[in-house]
């Protein structure tokens, strides 16, 4: 059994507290140096920034629209109708992808999406159209004043092809929402 005295324990105890105390010094700088590191990084851009890149404006199913494509489609529209509003242009983005969506179905295949959609009328809307020659007719007299002194066989051919685009669009339109009422839209603008 070793003696220690009352001074060689006050020597022990003072190493013993002066090497915590070094420890504790250690820690607090090594906590201050994080510390410090944390505060720069969430004030300088250039180590921690967030910035918010596009976002879902409109849900069509399981397909997204995103304010990128929205902007995009609506600066085309503005070019050509500069009165248009941003929820016009995105109706006609979810008509687009509803109908694109049904001509896939069909597995209609075209070199562009607007060829697709106009491939997809055609096949769908367009070939059950029939224009009487009495309903030219009655369109060329109700419509005389118009044709001046035209003859009704020089201008029979334009009669047809407008009254069948005008009932391509009626058509058009109630089918756009037949295919709206059974699909998930969501819009987020």
């Amino acid at each position: 059994m070793k003696c220690i005295s009352l001074s060689d324990m006050r020597s022990e105890n003072s190493h013993q507290l002066s090497v915590i105390s070094c420890q504790s010094v250690k820690i607090k700088r090594l906590f201050a140096v994080f510390l410090l590191f944390t505060v720069y990084c969430l004030l300088s851009t250039e180590f921690c920034y967030a910035e918010l890149i596009d976002r879902v404006v409109a849900f069509v199913d399981d397909r997204a629209i995103t304010m990128l494509e929205l902007e995009e489609h609506y600066r085309d529209a503005v070019k050509l109708r500069p009165d248009i509003k941003k929820e016009e242009v995105l109706n006609t983005m979810i008509n687009r992808a509803l109908l694109l969506r049904e001509a896939k179905k069909l597995r209609i295949e075209a070199a562009s999406k607007d060829a697709i959609i106009q491939e997809y009328i055609e096949l769908k809307l367009k070939t059950v159209i029939r224009i009487t020659e009495e309903d030219m007719r009655d369109f060329y007299e109700k419509n005389r004043s118009e044709f001046g002194n035209i003859e009704f066989d020089d201008v029979r051919d334009k009669i047809e092809n407008y009254l069948i685009e005008k009932e391509v669009n009626e058509r058009l339109k109630k089918h756009i929402e037949e295919l709206r009422s059974g699909a998930y839209i969501k819009i987020q603008l």
